[in-house]
């Protein structure tokens, strides 16, 4: 979310390692996985290559692919394909064109530790509670309670365009749930979406016979050992402060209905609000950089409720009510309680929009709520099977439409994941066709690999705000893929995406904390911000940072500066100060935990995918 001036940082975009001319995995490859890297090279022809071992003796070699000239780099690159390598070990060198990469290990559980790290994110996000050394990873990363309680009245009075807002009888407890980003806010539908990839996570695992991905005592969490999985108990923390979202029964707010963006003259209407869910709790203005939580001074608001948020929340507690029903039956029956008066609150209130029109946090606002209207009838029909939710989600236009990567404004592929997953509620032949339309998703991205010079699934030169989470969302529907059909390409795709993350990308730099030679170390957030304090922490381990933006470069002044001056994929600073590049955010850490658990996995046997090809 948005910013503040701050001194320039003393070690923005500076990593210790130099930059090499090979590009690739920055943390090695699996023996039995994809090994790719590219080399910038403008010659025309194929180049030749050499594997070297530890001793410098070649065990693999080849020709690279013909010369691509690369609009998304700006650069004429060759494909090294060694993945027939079958040497393991560490100190591996490849040669090609005169260059020479780093020193890297060909090895099994390269990925064992990077799940743990990156759900570990969510944990030293948590509002209104300590941090603890022992469960973060160190001293430098534990910090005091922020916003403990998070209690907060409705905004009320003049707002930036001139509108009177009217407040609302009641104060809210939304205390617990995760920071949303490299700010103090708290959203839901953010929120919403990174929750309910983590709670995926483990349906998919339930779903598929995979081992849990999280196991009891398995992560470094306070609830560890408590009988439940870790990844329940982390997603559960989040699933609280929503659940704490909801507008109290017999309540009637005045509020613009319709309205989809800030402007003078809004048109107030009573309406009953009961059920609903507030659009997000935050700061009625931004804080410094850096502002550790627990030093915040702002004033905390609650934000309207919203029909976007509201539909977060059904779908949510939908989901939440099916895995717990037999973990915790009262927490179960109290989120589908929630989940079914959010759902027909937001029937009764279809247009209730987000208006930005208040500084100190994000907008999120969204101008078309039918995907989450899918998405929250697929969820409470998974959960109930009642007739009512499977007519609504037959009735919707996502119902049968082409599946395209989730985020949190376009949020239909989500109940299609849930729906493609669930084994009893659609009949077989509906089921069938919507696995059909994932991998059909998986194959459009594959294809458009083969475009891309770096061969990652994205053919575009349009880089948005948080593209490395674009290329996570799209992994999912390709491990998905691979889960439904068994077939390695999608497998591979996967690792593209991963590779390209860790260093396979133009300017050799992994975009996750703690994992590479060169890892992003500057984010743009209040806690973790050494660089703009020395006495504050460096972003701990498994961290992804938003990427590439070459879109809303102007939203910042290190972007700005790097408009109409870098190629798409260039468009990238590892500093503070750079919100519309190197922000971090918890719906962008989710897909992570997902993707990097599905890597860490034991590889499929043949037999485990003749399996898979059953179950499509």
């Amino acid at each position: 979310m948005a910013l503040v001036a701050a001194t320039t940082p003393a070690n923005a975009d500076s990593p210790d390692a130099e930059p090499m001319p090979i590009r690739m995995s920055q943390i090695g490859f699996l023996p039995g996985g994809p090994k790719r890297a590219i080399l910038p090279d403008p010659a025309p022809a194929p180049i030749p290559w050499r594997l070297l071992d530890r001793a410098g003796a070649p065990v693999a070699s080849g020709m690279s692919g013909p010369a691509i000239d690369d609009a998304a780099s700006g650069e004429t690159v060759h494909v090294i394909d060694f993945s027939t390598a079958s040497a393991t070990g560490d100190g591996f060198v490849l040669e090609a064109g005169g260059a020479r990469s780093r020193p890297f290990a060909i090895a099994p559980n390269l990925f064992g530790r990077l799940p743990f790290d990156a759900l570990n994110i969510f944990y030293q996000s948590r509002a209104s509670t300590p941090i603890e050394a022992r469960y973060a990873g160190g001293d430098a990363w534990a910090r005091p309670a922020g916003h403990a309680p998070d209690r907060a009245a409705c905004i009320s009075g003049r707002d930036a365009d001139g509108n009177v807002w009217g407040g609302c009888p009641y104060t809210l407890d939304a205390s617990r749930g995760w920071y949303d980003a490299g700010d103090h806010g708290k959203y839901l539908v953010n929120g919403g979406i990174a929750v309910w990839t983590l709670l995926n996570l483990w349906e998919r695992a339930h779903s598929l016979g995979r081992p849990a991905p999280f196991p009891d005592g398995s992560a470094r969490l306070p609830e560890a050992g408590n009988g439940v999985d870790d990844l329940l108990d982390e997603a559960r923390w989040e699933v609280e402060f929503m659940l704490a979202m909801q507008v109290p029964a017999g309540t009637h707010l005045r509020l613009p209905v319709g309205e989809t963006r800030s402007r003078p003259g809004l048109r107030f209407t009573e309406i009953d609000a009961s059920g609903m869910a507030h659009h997000k709790i935050a700061d009625a203005r931004w804080t410094a950089l850096p502002t550790p939580p627990q030093d915040d001074r702002e004033t905390r608001l609650l934000y309207p409720p919203s029909t976007g948020a509201t539909l977060n929340l059904a779908a949510v507690a939908a989901q939440c009510a099916r895995i717990w029903r037999t973990i915790d039956a009262a927490f179960s029956a109290r989120c589908l309680d929630a989940a079914r008066r959010a759902y027909a609150a937001a029937k009764r209130n279809p247009e209730i929009h987000s208006i930005a029109a208040f500084t100190g946090s994000g907008g999120y606002g969204d101008d078309d709520f039918s995907d989450e209207f899918f998405w929250a009838a697929a969820e409470l029909y998974a959960t109930t099977g009642e007739p009512s939710y499977g007519e609504d989600l037959r009735a919707s236009r996502w119902f049968a439409a082409p599946i395209a990567e989730p985020e949190w404004r376009h949020t239909a592929t989500l109940g299609a994941m849930t729906l493609a997953l669930a084994p009893d509620r659609l009949p077989p032949p509906d089921r069938a066709a919507l696995r059909g339309r994932i991998v059909a998703a998986a194959d459009r991205f594959l294809g458009e690999e083969q475009q891309s010079g770096y061969r990652i699934p994205f053919a575009g030169t349009d880089y948005v705000w948080g593209s490395n989470a674009v290329l996570l969302n799209r992994a999912m529907l390709m491990a998905l893929a691979d889960d439904f059909t068994g077939e390695a390409r999608y497998r591979a795709g996967v690792f593209d995406v991963m590779d390209y993350l860790l260093g396979r990308n133009p300017l050799d730099r992994s975009f996750i904390s703690g994992y590479g030679a060169r890892p992003m170390a500057n984010p743009h957030h209040r806690f973790w911000a050494h660089s703009l304090d020395p006495r504050l922490p460096p972003p701990p381990p498994g961290l992804v940072s938003g990427g590439p933006n070459s879109v809303s470069l102007r939203a910042d002044a290190v972007g700005a500066a790097l408009a109409g001056h870098c190629a798409p994929q260039m468009c990238w600073r590892d500093d503070i100060r750079a919100f519309s590049m190197n922000e971090v955010a918890i719906n962008w850490n989710a897909p992570l935990v997902w993707v990097s658990t599905w890597l860490a996995e034991p590889p499929p046997t043949p037999l485990a995918s003749r399996a898979r090809q059953r179950i499509r």
